[in-house]
């Protein structure tokens, strides 16, 4: 049978949509490009904002035109199936704790759902980049957050299975092992494993391949700061930290719910620093929450002036269902939401490329992980910086590239 799959969000859906593949595979089916040769659709959702629920919603309805079997998975067929049926009412949805099952829906089977890690179901990859989920769910509950309710509580993932995972992945030549979770510090909280000790173990599988560290909340990295640094230190991992702040207010951190201060994110970030002097820091920021004043605007202004990350990703405050903040009455103005995002989007991008000009000239070790635009390929830095190569060279490959100029969010360079 073919089977067309359309991936959308995060890290983790394109890790379950790994493992759609890897079952359909072995059980003899086809997975194909173009959706006019599919059997079967396959649809993997996001519904982390308003914006990107009616984005999906849109894109279901023109789907269920077509008047294929539609499958729906992802966020939204945990949390909100009941607008899923409004749009495509014969559609079959999968939570993403089920994903082991779509396949088996293809094939008409009524089968009895068995929880089965998910790191011990059989993947199949495009390119060379794998996305592993170390854990499923988030014991967290931040005020705003739709996703946790969408992937419940937290499930850690054996070391032992990951590892065995991560040297399948590598095996079949993957040059990048992207351990993701809806918080990566959290690994382990439930099952008495060290995230640590899953860095360490992954490190020692044998192959040539690199390893980036997924999402981190502050309050749960911060009191094992010391372990991770340390495994941090192995040269396959990249040095690149993903800690999102959300705010420089500590006030709008409470009522977010998020359990750390803006000064425990700048004590993380020195600490990272002092050890890796030249490590990419990407953050996130929301923008128009609830309350938040043109006070506490300014003090995000100031946290990012002073920790200066390479990436922000930033995003206004979309009220989700079934979250505490949907609730709060004290909402900002959209016309100023859009303006506080207009002006930490023209910073975020001078501190980018700032950051990026003590690149040039540099030659940079990279593994060529993508295809670009046009004739070029993007390698990947020590420091996971994204450079851009004019070049046929085959993915995977690893090299030196000499940094010529600079973007506000990459590097251009020529391979030596």
């Amino acid at each position: 049978m073919n089977i067309y799959l359309e991936v959308y969000g995060c890290t983790a859906n394109k890790s379950d949509a790994s493992i759609i593949k890897g079952i359909a595979k072995d059980r003899g089916h086809r997975i194909v490009d173009d959706i006019k040769d599919a059997d079967t659709i396959v649809l993997l959702t996001c519904t982390v904002i308003g914006s990107t629920e009616q984005r999906m919603l849109s894109r279901i309805k023109k789907l269920n035109k077509l008047g294929k079997p539609l499958i729906v998975s992802g966020c939204m067929a945990a949390v909100q199936p009941d607008l899923i049926r409004e749009v495509s009412p014969d559609s079959s949805l999968v939570p993403p704790d089920k994903i082991s099952t779509v396949v088996d829906l293809i094939e008409g089977r009524k089968t009895l759902h068995k929880f089965t890690t998910k790191t011990s179901l059989p993947r199949c990859y495009d390119g060379v980049i794998a996305p592993i989920a170390i854990s499923e769910g988030c014991n967290f509950s931040c005020s705003y957050c739709i996703t946790t309710i969408a992937r419940g509580k937290l499930v850690s993932y054996p070391i032992k299975e990951i590892v065995k995972a991560v040297e399948d992945a590598v095996g079949k030549g993957i040059v990048e092992i992207q351990l993701t979770a809806q918080d990566v510090a959290s690994y382990g909280m439930d099952s008495g494993e060290r995230l640590g000790e899953l860095i360490d173990r992954v490190s020692d599988v044998k192959g040539s391949f690199r390893i980036r560290i997924g999402m981190m909340n502050p309050s749960l990295l911060l009191p094992q700061i010391d372990e991770i640094i340390e495994a941090y230190t192995n040269d396959k991992v990249y040095k690149f930290l993903h800690l999102p702040v959300q705010s420089g207010d500590n006030e709008v951190l409470r009522r977010m719910n998020r359990k750390y201060s803006a000064e425990d994110f700048v004590d993380i970030v020195n600490a990272f620093r002092t050890r890796f002097p030249d490590l990419t820091l990407s953050t996130d920021i929301i923008v128009g929450f609830p309350g938040e004043s043109e006070q506490a605007f300014l003090k995000t202004i100031e946290l990012l002036k002073e920790v200066k990350p390479d990436i922000v990703n930033i995003t206004r405050f979309s009220p989700r269902p079934y979250t505490k903040a949907k609730m709060f009455s004290d909402k900002i103005p959209t016309k100023i939401a859009k303006e506080r995002s207009r002006k930490l989007t023209l910073l975020c991008k001078e501190i980018s490329r700032d950051r990026n000009k003590s690149y040039l000239n540099k030659c940079c070790n990279v593994v060529i992980t993508e295809r670009g635009k046009g004739s070029t390929v993007v390698g990947r830095t020590d420091t996971y910086k994204p450079v851009v190569i004019y070049s046929d060279i085959s993915l995977g490959t690893f090299g030196k590239a000499k940094i010529e100029k600079i973007a506000d969010n990459y590097l251009i360079g020529k391979l030596i």
